[in-house]
């Protein structure tokens, strides 16, 4: 095989400096280092010009942005569209002979970031400079065996990618059919109207369910609900709501997983790269008092500047041992087939912004116990929400399936990555050779 080169970063990649104030590109996308994911090579994220102020980097489809404030070097994506983007991101494309997919994989490296890392300079948010960056001698192959790396990794991310977006169709669905019978009640609706006969089906709803829904919706004072089907508050169904905690002395390095509030993000949604730890020992004590996550769990964000985002989890997922810290609530039902519903009872907008309100400290955003407890929910026939999970668990059930492969296949990718780039293992169109 041909032989690697060694030379300075900046005969392989050039620095754009386009800039454009904000104001004159009004409809322009947008993207910032709090749309970049850390450690995840996408974009999770953009806003749009009136978003923003003071110049900004122009930036075309294919162009790689690249966080340039510590502790930010991980953030990198391939440009999705053409935009502007802070000023805090280097705007890179690869010179003549490079690859940009290699390129891309080779500044999302170590042996590039870390050099650039110690070479930074500032006190508060120390930037990287571009001409240190430069200046950092960096191996590389022939331009073959560049396409051969970057298709190696590269379909592993599409593989990501792809689990990625079939999560996005399952919770789709999943929505759907809470919406269609809890928000919409399309079921009885279509019973009292008399579009639904038994023996007969609906659209997502097989003939058997007939049964379970009633006939009419009925007034009270929050409005038309199905008959028999009543409003409580979540006092009347939890049977735990816990809290965690942290060590003295703070997180460890290593350990049990901590899941904190920066980890309740959504659905089938974990960032591995901000997990901190705890002793095996304080883990025992949380787990003594329910703070252990478990499957089935919703997890509730309790103070911060993200109050009401949830989460749930299930099937191993994010860890099969792990905890909570003490800015999460646990809520549990002790009925397994509840717990689905509750997620998507509490992830409504309307429900949001009802947590949101029981802030009690407008110093430091919170919620308590009590609050959450007397927060609403509708509560239908037990065989109606029973029914309602078990259509969505093979959807949840495979959306966490594919949440395992996609970490597997990331852990494979940032194995592969450094023994690629630095020619520890080498590739001829895509096989080892």
């Amino acid at each position: 095989m041909s032989e690697w080169l060694v030379v300075p970063f900046g005969n392989l990649a050039e620095l754009v400096r386009d800039t454009v104030a904000p104001a004159d590109v009004p409809n322009q996308l947008y993207v910032g280092l709090e749309h970049i994911g850390e450690g995840s090579l996408r974009l999770i994220g953009f806003g749009t010009a009136e978003d923003v102020s003071s110049q900004k980097f122009y930036f075309k489809e294919g162009d790689i942005l690249f966080g340039k404030l510590r502790p930010y070097f991980r953030k990198l994506i391939r440009a999705p569209f053409d935009g502007i983007c802070s000023t805090d991101i280097w705007v890179v494309r690869p010179c003549q002979g490079i690859d940009r997919d290699f390129l891309f994989y080779l500044m999302a490296s170590d042996i590039f970031i870390e050099p650039i890392v110690r070479a930074s300079t500032g006190t508060r948010m120390p930037r990287a400079q571009w001409e240190y960056a430069a200046s950092v001698k960096l191996p590389y192959p022939p331009l073959p065996e560049q396409r051969a790396i970057a298709r190696v990794l590269g379909a592993l991310d599409d593989k990501i990618e792809l689990n990625r977006r079939m999560n996005e169709t399952l919770e789709q669905l999943a929505r759907a059919l809470f919406k269609a019978w809890f928000v919409d009640f399309e079921p009885v609706r279509a019973k009292q109207n008399g579009r639904w006969r038994r023996g007969e089906s609906l659209p997502g709803m097989p003939a058997h369910l007939y049964d379970l829904f009633p006939d009419r919706l009925v007034d009270t004072e929050i409005g038309e609900i199905p008959e028999g089907w009543e409003m409580s508050t979540l006092g009347n169904i939890l049977t735990e709501l816990v809290s965690g905690g942290r060590p003295r002395g703070g997180a460890v390095e290593s350990g049990i997983p901590s899941v904190g509030a920066e980890n309740v993000i959504g659905l089938g949604k974990y960032d591995y790269s901000k997990e901190k730890f705890i002793p095996e020992d304080f883990f025992d004590s949380l787990k003594a008092r329910g703070a252990d996550v478990r499957n089935g769990d919703v997890l509730l964000y309790k103070d911060g500047a993200q109050i009401g985002r949830k989460t749930y989890f299930d099937d191993g997922f994010p860890h099969p041992v792990c905890a909570v810290n003490e800015h999460v609530f646990i809520l549990r039902t002790g009925r397994t087939w509840m717990q689905r519903y509750l997620y998507f009872w509490l992830d409504q907008d309307w429900m949001t912004n009802e947590i949101i309100a029981l802030n009690s400290n407008s110093a430091q955003p919170g919620i308590n116990q009590a609050g959450v407890r007397g927060l609403p929910i509708l509560l239908p026939d037990n065989r109606v929400i029973q029914a309602f999970d078990e259509l969505i668990a093979p959807l949840t059930g495979k959306l966490f399936r594919n949440c395992h492969q996609s970490r597997t296949l990331a852990a494979l990718r940032d194995t592969l990555l450094p023994k690629l780039i630095t020619g520890e293992l080498r590739v001829r169109d895509g096989c080892d050779s």
